[in-house]
C-alpha cells in the first residue's frame, strides 16, 4: 500500500466533509431561549378531556390500563349517581394515577380509549425533585372545567 492511500486520501476525506457541511445551516437549538418545533404525531403528557358541558369523558373502564404496555396506569372505578353525577355513563374514574417515570409515551392508552378521554398533548417539560412528583393523579390529568380556567 503506497503512503498516498494509506495517509493522504483518509485526510482528504476528511476535509471534503467537512467542507461540505461547513456551510450548511446548524440544526442546533439554544433551548430555552429558542422555542422547540415539535412534529405533528410527537406524544408528550397525558391529559383527561371533558365534555362541553363539563362532565369527565372518563367512564372508568379500565381499558387503557389493560392496554398499557409498562403497567403505568391505575385506576378505581366508582358508581355515578343522580346526587354526584361525574361522568355520562353508569361508572366514572374515582381514582386515575399515571406513573410517568414507567410511561414509554406509546400512545396504546389514547387508542385504547373508547370515549377519547385520554388524550396526549405535546407538553414535554416533564421535571420534578422526587420520584413521588412524576406520579399524576386524576386532577393533575383533568382538563379544567368551563368554569375552572384554561387547560393545562
Amino acid at each position: 500500500m503506497n503512503p498516498y492511500e494509506r495517509y493522504v486520501a483518509p485526510i482528504l476525506k476528511g476535509l471534503a466533509t467537512t467542507f461540505r457541511h461547513i456551510f450548511k445551516r446548524a440544526v442546533t437549538v439554544q433551548y430555552p431561549e429558542e422555542p422547540v418545533r415539535l412534529q405533528p404525531r410527537f406524544r408528550g403528557r397525558q391529559v383527561l378531556l371533558r365534555y362541553d358541558n363539563g362532565l369527565e369523558r372518563c367512564i372508568g373502564c379500565q381499558l387503557c390500563a389493560a392496554a398499557c404496555p409498562s403497567d403505568a396506569i391505575y385506576i378505581e372505578s366508582a358508581e355515578n349517581t343522580d346526587a354526584d353525577r361525574r361522568s355520562p355513563g353508569e361508572r366514572y374514574a374515582k381514582v386515575y394515577d399515571i406513573h410517568m417515570m414507567r410511561c414509554i409515551f406509546c400512545g396504546f392508552c389514547e387508542e385504547a380509549c373508547p370515549v377519547d378521554a385520554v388524550v396526549l398533548r405535546h407538553d414535554f417539560e416533564l421535571a420534578s425533585y422526587d420520584r413521588e412528583g412524576f406520579i399524576y393523579h386524576k386532577e393533575d390529568l383533568l382538563v379544567p372545567g368551563p368554569d375552572e380556567g384554561s387547560a393545562p
